[in-house]
């Protein structure tokens, strides 16, 4: 399997949250983990930053944020050329689907969780 380096977008240190569960089953698919969330923390030794950190060589941005909370990340995200974006459930967002296609992103709707269960990843 090609371990795809992924951003989680809405990374959370909270156990109960979506993703959350996504750093722990990435990390343990062996895929890189890169995490922004609304405050810097950690989770399972990846660093959660504050905002968005320079990267590179990200292949898949998996989101977890409300589409209204996506707008502030359209430009770092679109900078980042990932190869893919995955929206989880309730982050649908045509808006950022329409500027990724563009830039020929593919995007995904779809849960990041089911993905990685069912070696779809």
């Amino acid at each position: 399997m090609e371990k795809k380096k992924t951003l989680v977008l809405g990374a959370s240190e909270n156990p109960d949250r979506y993703s959350n569960m996504a750093l722990y089953r990435l990390k343990a698919a062996g895929h890189p983990v890169v995490a922004v969330g609304n405050r810097p923390g950690e989770a399972y030794g990846i660093p959660i930053h504050k905002g968005p950190i320079e990267e590179t060589g990200i292949h898949t941005i998996t989101i977890y944020l409300s589409p209204e909370n996506q707008k502030p990340y359209y430009d770092y995200i679109l900078s980042l050329k990932p190869k893919r974006i995955i929206f989880n459930p309730g982050t649908y967002n045509q808006e950022l689907i329409r500027l990724a296609e563009s830039q020929g992103i593919q995007c995904e709707v779809a849960c990041n969780l089911v993905l990685l269960s069912t070696g779809q990843y």
